[in-house]
């Protein structure tokens, strides 16, 4: 049975057979039907593109993400910390998106060219960690609105159960169905975006702009203005690991980066002012401003809301923990691991994970340990692709070991290092020594400039301008690179 992955161009064949259990015919069936290990070329354009951003990021934990920030910083502060850092980290997730449309790899396989064959799986791991913890947030989010809806209207409550329900749902899409979320989700967008227009509208026909611009600031929140923009940079690293994933589908340079960058920038903007103005709006109603507490603002903007929240996490959390099963299964250019096996263990985790509610306690904390692990990798992918690689990455990278990439026993030791250095300036800046221009700014560019400096003084910058093709252009190569000492 041939089936073609929707916006790829690649044929895919699903083995069948006679006699055999339900278990091998679904496993069958779903390694057949998944992407797989290589480079694909896409079919999408712009507008596709862009959609598919657009709806990713219109999702609950970005639009209460804003929420954070009133009345800690003014509300026109926010606004323009929201714009300025969304544009900024945008900028880190389009030229990773780029990667993906040239040479047509997901993200963490794109990993391979600076960090080598192996070093590649401490990056996958770190993803999936990152991504097992959004699955848990958006869980517990839906779950506890899901909640908050139940119990006005029956009076029973649960929310550790509402939770687990909801991610017990996501996890049967991200296995059945995540091929017809990707197909809806763009029409799903459209309605959340229709909601959110909704609560613009009340918002500020209830109360003048003026009033939100003029709400006091409380200094005992412990924001400012640099603190915001770390935050919403590290929301833009956090969608940055599946950004080549999306991008790869673009059928050209073109419709990957200026998809991506509408779809994306417009939808985190809307997004993260909505909840600001949200917020705003329970200060000027006479209400206390507790951030990233969704029931909060469910019970002034009612259903409409809610309907906001579920459907968000039921499209994003779906494709969310679809991207953690791909990036364990494409770690290696085998079929050695499984895509249903690893799909029950990985849901299995995420749905015992959405019982800890503690987390939502623990957001801001958790955006930035994204940002301490992957802004380093981000500055290295970018360094070693754009400048050292020339943009060109061969067929070398497909291999299972030996080749270009396969450094040092298949680790590339000064990137790794330059890795944790980036995240120990992180931390550090974060936590003990303050700057004044934040964490994320100075640690991206610290680890461009390490890496990029010792890839020059080491002589390994590509002389010349390499010819750079998309690798499903060669084929051949790939077919017999791919299956190379497995």
């Amino acid at each position: 049975m041939t089936s073609t992955a929707p916006g790829t161009g690649r044929t895919t064949t699903a083995a069948t057979g006679t006699g055999s259990s339900a278990w091998s015919r679904l496993s069958r069936r779903l390694d057949g039907n998944a992407e797989g290990y290589g480079p694909i070329r896409g079919t999408l354009g712009t507008g596709r593109i862009g959609m598919i951003w657009l709806a990713a990021n219109l999702v609950v934990t970005t639009l209460l993400t804003g929420t954070l920030f009133v009345p800690g910083v003014t509300w026109t502060t926010a606004v323009g910390m929201i714009v300025l850092g969304t544009v900024i980290g945008g900028a880190v997730l389009v030229l990773i998106g780029n990667m993906g449309t040239r040479t047509g790899l997901p993200t963490m396989s794109l990993t391979k060219g600076a960090f080598g064959l192996r070093g590649s799986f401490v990056a996958v791991a770190a993803n999936v960690v990152i991504l097992m913890g959004w699955s848990w947030v958006q869980a517990m989010l839906a779950g506890v609105t899901v909640n908050f809806l139940v119990e006005r209207a029956t009076g029973f409550s649960n929310p550790v159960l509402f939770s687990v329900l909801c991610q017990l749902l996501v996890v049967a899409l991200a296995i059945f169905g995540h091929k017809g979320i990707a197909r809806v989700e763009p029409w799903l967008a459209l309605v959340i975006l229709a909601i959110m227009g909704y609560i613009f509208t009340v918002s500020f026909t209830t109360f003048p702009v003026a009033d939100f611009a003029a709400i006091p600031v409380d200094s005992a929140a412990g924001w400012s203005a640099i603190t915001v923009l770390d935050v919403v940079i590290s929301t833009a690293i956090s969608w940055t690991v599946l950004s080549a994933e999306f991008n790869r589908l673009a059928r050209t340079q073109t419709a990957g980066v200026v998809g991506s960058a509408t779809g994306y920038v417009l939808s985190t903007v809307l997004a993260m002012v909505l909840g600001a103005t949200a917020i705003g709006y329970v200060v000027l109603d006479g209400g206390e401003a507790v951030g990233f507490e969704p029931t909060l603002i469910v019970g002034i903007f009612g259903v409409p809301l809610a309907i906001v929240i579920f459907l968000s996490v039921m499209a994003t959390n779906t494709m969310v923990v679809y991207g953690m099963v791909s990036s364990v299964v494409n770690m290696v250019p085998s079929r050695t691991i499984r895509f249903l096996p690893t799909a029950l263990v990985l849901g299995a985790v995420s749905v015992l994970g959405s019982t800890w509610l503690g987390l939502l306690d623990s957001f801001t904390s958790f955006l930035t340990v994204i940002g301490s692990l992957f802004i380093p990798v981000f500055a290295v992918m970018i360094a070693d692709y754009y400048l050292v690689n020339k943009r060109s990455y061969g067929t070398d990278i497909l291999r299972a070991r030996g080749g270009r990439y396969w450094f040092r026993s298949g680790f590339n030791l000064p990137a790794l290092a330059t890795w944790l250095l980036g995240a120990a300036v992180s931390l550090l800046l974060t936590y003990a020594v303050p700057s004044p221009v934040g964490a994320t700014i100075p640690t991206f560019v610290i680890s461009f400039a390490v890496y990029w400096g010792w890839s020059a003084a080491a002589g390994r910058v590509v002389a010349g301008s390499p010819v750079s093709r998309h690798l499903s252009e060669a084929e051949d190569a790939f077919g017999t690179a791919a299956h190379a000492g497995s």
